[in-house]
């Protein structure tokens, strides 16, 4: 069982590499989308296999599994054809279609979000309505299809002054090779230079730069404290008095998800329009993050209930807002490795948070139970951990606070650079 689980756990991760990666290079004009529409349906992926194993192999477990054996493997087969690297959107003209099509993406995820929670929350199901709804999640999954269907239909090619293509490389090839070769030495003075943030950095200089290590630590306040109210929030449910968590674990998967659609487009909107550094909503979500466990500590009626949906929405904001702006601080050329040494994080941050800090203070305050083990009931079973991660969110938010000060010329240079390229196009 280990071995699978962990060949499950790196297959996962290989597939959200070369996807997250591939698009983000794809259209860099619009990271935050990207990051928010790919983490948005992988937050969805557990809702979604769940209703289908619930509506579709209740009685007959072993037959999901062969499902999740052959199915995910054919779809990644065959997007593994259409998966490669195309060149970005160069005028404003594409850059305001890509952020349609978009558009059109985040609706048809909103409306899957919507649809898995209605069928949650109306309770069990006959045979018949588990079918239908079964079918009405395939056709909705396959609706991005028609955004690429769409685009090979309606596609238009760019007029081409043919005279132009034939005499301009004629008068003036002497001129490029002019260029090519200023360009050569410009390179040989840019390679000595050290880079600075917002341009390509190798690995070894971007762990040269304090700005990695404080996102790298703005993310573990983050995730890290996130995870552990997920690993946990059985037990701290029961320490309440709840029997059942299912309902906040639901909170936190679909609050979650709309905070990472949310978060990439309303980041991309507001660097568009003033240039808001990216940074300033990693450093919001702290701050809601904090309440959350603030109201958790409080164990007051109803408090775990807030407290799973703001934690809910702030892990989904993390998640989408950090490996976008690691690209535009670091650059593309490196970003595969870059992204996987930041999700360190999250084994990372499960394990102080989760399995230090709160199974160690959780053991002082539990009793034991005959037969072994020990149980805990009431609000002092967690306070002191929520206090903790309140105090590590308050941590992350002042991190993010000051990278979004040390970046603010990064994001005003992109602001500037998109209208200008605007104004040019209307001129």
């Amino acid at each position: 069982m280990c071995i699978f689980l962990c060949m499950g756990g790196n297959s996962s991760t290989w597939m959200n590499t070369a996807v997250l990666v591939t698009c983000m290079r794809n259209f860099p004009k619009n990271r935050g989308p990207i990051s928010g529409i790919l983490k948005g349906y992988v937050g969805l992926s557990t809702a979604i296999f769940t209703d289908i194993c619930t509506a579709l192999f209740s009685s007959d477990p072993s037959k999901f599994l062969l499902m999740l054996t052959i199915v995910p493997a054919i779809i990644c087969l065959i997007a593994a054809i259409f998966l490669h690297e195309t060149p970005p959107a160069s005028t404003s003209t594409e850059e305001n279609k890509e952020t349609q099509f978009f558009n059109v993406f985040n609706l048809i995820a909103v409306t899957v979000a919507v649809y898995l929670l209605a069928f949650d929350i109306s309770g069990p199901h006959k045979h018949v309505i588990s079918l239908v709804f079964t079918v009405g999640l395939l056709i909705l999954l396959a609706m991005p299809l028609l955004v690429p269907l769409y685009l090979v239909v309606f596609k238009t090619r760019p007029s081409v002054d043919k005279e132009k293509e034939v005499h301009e490389p004629l008068l003036a090839q002497k001129v490029s090779e002019e260029k090519e070769e200023t360009r050569t030495k410009e390179e040989e003075v840019e390679i000595k230079r050290k880079p600075v943030i917002g341009e390509e950095h190798t690995i070894i200089e971007m762990v040269k730069t304090i700005d990695f290590w404080v996102l790298f630590v703005s993310f573990l306040c983050g995730v890290g404290t996130g995870l552990c109210v997920m690993n946990n929030l059985g037990q701290m449910g029961q320490a309440l008095g709840y029997h059942d968590v299912s309902l906040f674990i639901s909170f936190i998967s679909i609050w979650g998800f709309f905070g990472r659609i949310l978060s990439g487009s309303l980041s991309e909107y507001y660097i568009r329009k003033s240039g808001m550094p990216r940074l300033v909503w990693n450093a919001a979500s702290q701050i809601l993050m904090f309440f959350g466990y603030i109201a958790l500590a409080m164990a007051l009626p109803g408090s775990l209930y807030i407290g799973s949906i703001l934690v809910g929405i702030c892990y989904g904001v993390r998640l989408t807002i950090t490996p976008a702006a690691a690209s535009e601080l670091f650059g593309l050329k490196y970003y595969g490795l870059l992204y996987n040494i930041l999700i360190l994080n999250l084994p990372i941050g499960s394990f102080i948070f989760s399995g230090l800090i709160a199974g160690y203070l959780y053991d002082i305050e539990a009793t034991s139970v005959p037969g072994g083990g020990n149980t805990c009931s009431g609000a002092h079973c967690f306070m002191l951990v929520y206090v903790i991660m309140a105090f590590a969110c308050v941590l992350g938010c002042g991190l993010d606070l000051f990278l979004a000060f040390r970046t603010k010329n990064v994001y005003s240079k992109i602001h500037t650079e998109r209208n200008l390229v605007n104004s040019q196009v209307q001129h």
